[in-house]
């Protein structure tokens, strides 16, 4: 399995900006940026209509992770640019997105990029939603798995959540690894 994730790294796989040349310039990060934030406040957003919203919801985090994965700084711009737009659009999002969907996305374009393994990439992406998660939970204390879950140090509901977050992560990798093989498609037409 060496190697495993490189493959899908922008230079192995050919992903080259439409200009031609290897690292796009400014407003191309800029524009591209701003529109993956513009998606991922509307995903995010979609948690207001409950059921089926949840999940759309969770979708939230692909534009984060896409944009890191083509660009460090294309991410961050997006992550940044998306939380404040929650900020103002949908306000009681405000805890939930920076220290969930916008950090695993974060992570995982991250961990895509710099480690060369899948189970790298997995553990570190787990980890750090577990510490999100446990940020809003146990030093914010809201309620963001739900009003039965106390927000009390409990180290049962610490392993739930890590052992969640890690299967979690694994999903998000395979399901970033079809994401970036199409974008790879269309990249190169």
């Amino acid at each position: 399995m060496k190697g495993f994730i490189g493959k899908y790294i922008r230079k192995d796989i050919g992903l080259k900006h439409p200009s031609g040349g290897e690292h796009s310039n400014q407003t191309r990060i800029i524009v591209v940026g701003s529109l993956l934030a513009c998606f991922t406040t509307i995903l995010q957003s979609a948690g207001m209509f409950g059921g089926i919203g949840f999940l759309i919801s969770a979708l939230s985090t692909l534009p984060i992770l896409l944009g890191t994965f083509l660009s460090y700084r294309m991410g961050s711009l997006s992550y940044i640019s998306a939380f404040l737009l929650i900020l103002f659009i949908q306000p009681s999002e405000f805890f939930v997105y920076p220290f969930t969907t916008g950090l695993l996305g974060i992570s995982m374009g991250f961990s895509i990029r710099f480690f060369k393994k899948g189970i790298f990439a997995t553990l570190f992406s787990g980890l750090t939603l577990t510490l999100g998660i446990l940020i809003i939970l146990y030093i914010i204390r809201f309620p963001v798995l739900g009003p039965t879950i106390s927000t009390k140090i409990d180290v049962n509901t610490i392993l739930i959540i890590l052992i969640f977050s890690t299967v979690y992560s694994w999903v998000w990798l395979k399901l970033s690894f079809f994401v970036i093989k199409r974008v790879n498609w269309l990249w190169r037409k």
